[in-house]
């Protein structure tokens, strides 16, 4: 009989992260719900329910060190590891001229894209391991375009420190998968370009259905 896969996916409450556990529970798999906003997650938990799925909700801010190295210990209690690992989370900084960006802007941008990051990878990384796991991170093509410059560099440094997990973890049969999604109908875009026509967007179950075929192919 074959073991249902767990997949954990930080930023599970929205966009994305949202869309890709309904696509994900929907073939069988487990999904831990990370998000801070319990009713999103609970809301999230209604849909996945309603199509027969399973979840487990972890309201959490990944700025929590200690909360989050607790959650992968008693993850790896319950289910001795991880198959999957999405990681959605994203602080969008206010679009700004690099001269004129804020400073706390730049520090909370790479305080959440990269440092955050960087500690979630250590806490998740020994999960991944003893089933082979696989970690999906999100590439943003707009690092080096004008008024990005906060939030432009430190998912361009983000990007770096996965390929470079990707290189130290492929010789062990694990993979470390950047996508790049299409604009989306998201609160993120929504904060970049206000005016924006949403209807024009590709939904994000769309692109969730997408990432699932990268996934398997």
């Amino acid at each position: 009989m074959t073991k249902q896969p767990i997949t954990l996916i930080t930023g599970a409450s929205r966009g994305l992260g949202a869309a890709a556990a309904e696509a994900l529970s929907a073939q069988g798999h487990h999904i831990i719900a990370l998000a801070r906003t319990t009713g999103a997650l609970e809301e999230l938990d209604d849909r996945i329910k309603a199509q027969g799925g399973t979840a487990t909700l972890v309201p959490l801010d990944i700025k929590d060190a200690d909360a989050v190295a607790r959650l992968c210990i008693s993850i790896n209690d319950r289910w001795g590891g991880l198959d999957m690992w999405l990681h959605t989370v994203v602080h969008a900084a206010p679009l700004s001229p690099a001269n004129m960006a804020a400073q706390k802007d730049w520090d909370d941008s790479f305080n959440t894209n990269v440092r955050m990051a960087q500690q979630l990878i250590v806490n998740i990384d020994p999960l991944l391991t003893p089933r082979k796991g696989t970690a999906v991170h999100c590439i943003d093509p707009r690092a080096g375009q004008k008024f990005f410059a906060a939030y432009g560099a430190s998912k361009a440094a983000q990007r770096a420190l996965f390929n470079s997990w990707a290189q130290e973890v492929e010789p062990l049969g694990r993979k470390v998968i950047g996508f790049s999604p299409n604009p989306m109908p998201t609160a993120t875009r929504a904060r970049f370009y206000p005016g924006e026509v949403r209807a024009k967007l590709t939904p994000c179950a769309d692109e969730a259905q997408r990432l699932i075929r990268q996934l398997e192919g």
